[in-house]
């Protein structure tokens, strides 16, 4: 029998924590700094009977990696779908732990996946690598809109070293000339530490079973396998291709209303980097000879290429979710 129900307020610098018991009575409440002292002192109070309810946020997964060990129940709590400030007028931290150990109490909270060490570790190579690529197209960018301002019309992409000797060869002024020097140095590093990151990122799919076996799906390398096994983490998670497509953010909103639905825009709640993999893979399926590249086909024309990309992610997802569920 679970002797208190704790919830956390979690913030940079320190959290704060309420403790009530099974019928909803305030047994103590308290800041704490996020240091390994505070997490101790928090740590002390609990047993292998305690249940802990913390939000999701940037710094969660280390504290429950500290916590977890202590306590009987750690749940990590998604803070969209968990509303507690619903009917009341004030929100601080003290009342925000209050109404989430009361929550945790009464099992109203909503759980999210507590991926381990190992998936997080893949996560953030890919995620990292992401944001490389991200950053070098912004400077990409930045080169063409400096080229576009002194009247050259360059046509090129920028993506070899090819292209850098083609800019030495351009007549810029000599602040410009230095900008884009500059520019091309900072994208010099950004290419080799993303060639590294993709390096590490081929082999650990090599070595992954999961990564392996998505491979064999239409549109998905090395890159995607891994990106998409470190966001989805386990398949068990997902009764169906269509909870998955969920997760990733790509079912439509749902208005229903007197017998009258009306579906809007994808709902992009999820994993932002799992619905770009899957975008991204579904790039290939109006390729494929078999009935869905040709139903793709048909949807690009009707309805244009994003909503078809964004329908054929979603037929990805069934088909992940069958062909991981085999490989598992």
């Amino acid at each position: 029998m679970t002797d208190q129900y704790i919830g956390i307020d979690l913030h940079k610098a320190f959290f704060q924590a309420c403790a009530v018991t099974a019928t909803g009575e305030r047994i103590w409440e308290e800041r704490f700094p996020r240091t390994p002292a505070g997490i101790a002192a928090l740590t002390a109070r609990c047993t292998a009977t305690t249940a802990v309810a913390v939000e999701a946020s940037t710094p969660t997964w280390h504290f429950a990696d500290a916590v977890t060990a202590s306590v009987g129940d750690l749940r990590v709590v998604d803070p969209w779908k968990t509303k507690l400030k619903a009917g009341y007028a004030a929100k601080t931290d003290r009342l925000d732990a209050r109404r989430l150990a009361d929550a945790l109490r009464r099992d109203s909270v909503v759980g999210i996946y507590y991926p381990p060490l190992a998936i997080r570790e893949l996560r953030e190579l890919c995620r990292a690598r992401h944001a490389l690529v991200q950053t070098r197209t912004a400077l990409v960018n930045r080169v063409r809109a400096l080229l576009l301002r002194q009247g050259l019309a360059e046509a090129r992409r920028l993506a070899k070293s090819a292209d850098d000797r083609w800019l030495e060869t351009l007549p810029l002024p000599p602040r410009a000339a230095a900008s884009v020097r500059t520019l091309r140095g900072v994208l010099a590093v950004v290419r080799t530490e993303i060639a590294r990151a993709e390096e590490e990122v081929r082999h650990l799919s090599a070595t992954d079973p999961v990564a392996q076996g998505l491979q064999a799906l239409r549109g998905i390398g090395p890159l995607l396998a891994l990106t998409i096994r470190a966001e989805i983490g386990t398949i068990a998670r997902f009764p169906t291709g269509a909870h998955l497509a969920s997760f990733a953010g790509l079912v439509p909103r749902v208005e229903a209303s007197a017998g009258r639905v009306r579906y809007g825009r994808i709902t992009k709640q999820g994993s932002p980097w799992l619905r770009w993999a899957l975008i991204e893979a579904a790039m290939h399926g109006t390729t494929r000879t078999d009935r869905v590249g040709r139903w793709g086909r048909g949807l690009a024309m009707r309805k244009g290429a994003l909503k078809a990309r964004v329908a054929l992610a979603r037929v990805l997802c069934e088909e992940i979710h069958r062909h991981w569920s085999r490989i598992a």
